[in-house]
């Protein structure tokens, strides 16, 4: 089999469409079609099948991407090898958000450019929803993401996750809120559940991310727990704006424990169960070897470790 037309399969799978393939591929629906044809004669199985006005994989067709992704992973890397321990070159594109982007990535750019000048990074700031689909689509090479303990992502047996840091969060709220109060006189006792915690808060409007439902997923599942749902009023995907939201009496909102709030913000731990944000540098299987993003991951690695 040409290992082209396993990557046209692959796309269709992906993509549900010729018309998309085509597209994804610049090329023409007609070959897409034909060369799907001749990957079925080669392998002697029906590949697709007509789905309404679409077509649709048959359970062979499936079972042929499974193979195909790790096939497609493989010459990818063989293609790297061709090149062992080559000096890194050329750009390196990273989707992340904000908080990973500003703390970690950006000082290693400044790093970059004296020790591998010839390694030009593009920076783009995408919550891990966008930054995932962008490295599905083979966008970007490397994707910074986070999720929670209480709402993990759906594994992707196409890409790969290094795991880089951990993170506990707590709930943000106004400082002069009656229940927040009730937590400063009871200091020195053993802190309440995280539903013990939420539960007092249950009438309050609730801050939840806008281009993220982790969020929502954690706070969701905690009010579950305490025995009530959540009004999800306020959205923002900036920390800071959380914040002004939460002095300006509009509501209470997940936060990170280790971050400084700003005056009139008061963070309650949550704990059985704790909340914890993993952050993870995600890449496309068989690329984690290309040396730009070897060089990159790795600085990541050494500075995550570091600042432990």
């Amino acid at each position: 089999m040409e290992t082209r037309r396993l990557r046209f399969l692959v796309e269709l799978a992906r993509l549900g469409s010729m018309r998309a393939v085509a597209d994804a591929l610049h090329t023409t629906t007609s070959t897409v079609s034909q060369q799907i044809a001749v990957l079925a004669k080669e392998t002697g199985v029906a590949l697709i099948e007509p789905h309404g006005r679409l077509v649709r994989l048959t359970p062979a067709g499936r079972r042929l991407v499974e193979h195909a992704t790790g096939i497609l992973a493989a010459v990818e890397t063989a293609q790297r090898d061709l090149a062992p321990g080559a000096e890194p070159s050329g750009t390196l594109r990273v989707a992340g958000f904000a908080t990973a982007i500003r703390a970690h990535l950006l000082p290693i750019i400044t790093q970059l450019a004296t020790e591998h000048p010839r390694l030009h990074v593009l920076v783009r700031e995408h919550e891990p929803v966008e930054a995932l689909a962008q490295l599905a689509a083979d966008e970007v090479d490397l994707a910074l993401v986070y999720d929670y303990n209480l709402a993990p992502a759906e594994p992707d047996g196409s890409l790969t996750a290094l795991p880089l840091w951990t993170e506990t969060w707590s709930l943000g709220v106004p400082a002069d809120h009656p229940a927040a109060q009730a937590d400063t006189r009871t200091a020195g006792t053993v802190p309440a559940t995280a539903a013990r915690t939420v539960a007092r808060f249950r009438s309050a409007d609730w801050i939840g991310n806008s281009r993220n439902t982790a969020d929502e997923t954690v706070i969701r599942t905690l009010a579950s727990m305490a025995g009530f749902t959540p009004r999800m009023t306020h959205r923002s995907d900036s920390l800071d704006l959380v914040e002004d939201m939460i002095t300006a009496g509009l509501g209470v909102g997940l936060l990170p424990t280790a971050r400084t709030t700003a005056p009139g913000v008061q963070l309650l731990p949550l704990i059985a169960p704790e909340v914890s944000m993993r952050v993870f540098a995600v890449a496309r299987r068989g690329r984690s070897d290309w040396p730009p993003l070897a060089v990159v991951t790795g600085l990541l690695q050494r500075r995550v470790e570091q600042a432990v």
